[in-house]
């Protein structure tokens, strides 16, 4: 576990650094460490920004938003672990060790997908819209990504190597401090790129595009499905960088999740919107016939009502 991360940018100028303390506080003897608190703070701000758009954009009844929350929530918390787990199975002695969460492990695509399983059954038990709810929560994510990643800066993780790090100017030096099996502590410096900053900056501007786009919805699952391919493309780059991936066969799993995904996303985005222009142009040709019977309609009436006129002539 890391017990203490020093952080320095040499080239920008800031060559001392300062020191990063993983802990923030303690309460009865357990440590409160800063990741929890900055993850908890994304997850709240989350739930307020999901409710708001779900309620006022697409008019979600609030027991089912509320519902949903507390069940997506601490899914979605198993679903990270669970994925951090079964691609670590050699750090773990037993069941307790593997849910012991305050030793840290958590997989952000876990949560993703059980989160989005949980959408999925609740919306089809309840007969309700899956992807207005996806549309809803999806920025929602969004912004407790772009808040989440500053816990593992606290923690000094999620750092990457290559690429000519040594040489960037914004390149960040971090020393940790570790403790060994026997409590005895021991350093490490790493010369690396800030890919939790990488990624907290790609959110955060995938963000601001997707609320644009959310102003101008033209058909449900359009903006999950621009969520799902804007981060999957950008994590697939970061993740190539990162040092601490989780490995599958000796191969960085994310990588190929992150590209896949954002590939699935996209073509499922192609074929939702040519069925909504095949809606649009139904609608348009049967509104069109509809105003046409009309005019027959009114003519025969107007045909019948001169016929009338010239039978009382007569």
């Amino acid at each position: 576990m890391t017990t203490n991360v020093h952080v320095s940018f040499p080239g920008l100028g800031f060559e001392k650094g300062f020191d990063v303390k993983p802990v923030a506080f303690e309460v009865f003897g357990f440590d409160i460490r800063w990741y929890a608190l900055i993850i908890c703070t994304g997850i709240i701000l989350s739930f307020i920004y999901f409710y708001r758009h779900a309620k006022l954009k697409e008019q979600l009844l609030e027991d089912d938003i509320l519902n949903l929350t507390l069940l997506a929530v601490p899914i979605a918390i198993v679903g990270a672990r669970f994925l951090y787990v079964v691609t670590n199975l050699d750090n773990y002695d037993g069941f307790m060790d593997m849910i012991n969460i305050r030793e840290g492990g958590l997989a952000i695509y876990g949560a993703i997908i059980f989160g989005a399983a949980t959408f999925l059954v609740y919306t089809k038990l309840k007969h309700l819209s899956t992807l207005k709810f996806l549309d809803a929560i999806s920025p929602a994510v969004m912004l407790g990504q772009v808040i989440g990643r500053w816990g593992n800066f606290m923690n000094g993780e999620a750092f990457g190597e290559g690429f000519g790090v040594e040489k960037l100017p914004w390149r960040m030096v971090l020393v940790n401090t570790y403790e060994n099996d026997v409590g005895e502590p021991y350093t490490r410096t790493y010369v690396t790129h800030p890919t939790f900053l990488y990624e907290s900056l790609w959110n955060a501007l995938g963000f601001v595009i997707i609320n644009i786009i959310y102003k101008k919805k033209k058909f449900d699952g359009q903006i999950f499905l621009l969520y799902v391919a804007w981060y999957g493309f950008g994590r697939g780059f970061i993740e190539i960088l990162r040092e601490d991936s989780l490995l599958v066969f000796g191969q960085k799993l994310m990588v190929y999740l992150g590209f896949i995904t954002c590939a699935a996303a996209i073509t499922a985005y192609i074929v939702l919107s040519k069925r909504e222009k095949k809606d649009e142009v139904a609608d348009f040709l049967g509104a069109k016939a509809v105003a046409s019977q009309a005019d027959d309609e009114s003519t025969e009436v107007e045909d019948k009502a001169e016929e009338d006129v010239e039978d009382d002539k007569a």
